[in-house]
């Protein structure tokens, strides 16, 4: 099956695509991925994608929808793939549209209150990028990680004025892309509160494999 995941972020869009991807031996794709390989590969699309990056500007939709167009035309999404961060507005859901199918778009639905308990209390490593959570997944040592002994700060994404910005950004672009694929008729909404494992099993169960 071809889904698109749609969420605010701190959803947990992200752990879930990986855990379906691995479980539906499908491919996870995420438009950040896409920029970053094409740019390390240096195609022309990716040394285009780079010059816009460096120069702070955002990569058009034209280019986006022709990177996400490219990748979805690999051997590897022949049995079907998730995408993860595209379509992020109409224009590219439209877009899209002209050159693949899509069986499902998964509403991944929290409150924002939730989001920003999740995101707020997070804390990653400096030296290994590991991740934990001031309430839920919490270090052995305080402010260390168990991994690396390395120190745990708060991502400056993660302190909670930004997160409240970054969902009113949400609400204004990318929601609309629910009311989108819900007047089209598929759009299946997960609740994204429980732990991750919980969110796979109600992922499962609505999107029984073939």
């Amino acid at each position: 099956m071809n889904f698109i995941f749609l969420g605010p972020p701190g959803a947990g869009k992200g752990t879930l695509a990986a855990k379906v991807a691995e479980a539906y031996n499908i491919p996870h794709i995420s438009t950040g991925d896409i920029f970053r390989d094409n740019i390390k590969r240096q195609t022309p699309l990716g040394v285009k994608v780079k010059a816009i990056i460096d120069s702070g500007s955002l990569v058009s939709d034209e280019i986006t929808c022709e990177l996400v167009k490219d990748r979805l035309s690999k051997d590897d999404t022949k049995k079907g793939f998730i995408l993860d961060g595209f379509p992020r507005t109409i224009p590219q859901a439209e877009a899209l549209e002209k050159f693949s199918k899509i069986d499902a778009a998964v509403n991944f639905d929290i409150a924002d209150e939730a989001v920003v308990e999740r995101l707020s209390g997070r804390r990653v490593c400096k030296s290994c990028g590991a991740n934990y959570h001031i309430k839920f997944t919490k270090p052995a040592v305080e402010g260390k990680c168990d991994k690396c002994g390395g120190e745990l700060y708060t991502r400056d994404d993660d302190q909670p004025e930004s997160i409240k910005h970054r969902l009113v950004v949400y609400r204004e672009q990318t929601a609309p892309l629910i009311d989108f694929y819900r007047n089209k008729g598929n759009l299946t909404d997960v609740d994204a509160r429980p732990a991750a494992e919980k969110v796979l099993e109600e992922f499962k169960a609505k999107f029984p494999q073939k």
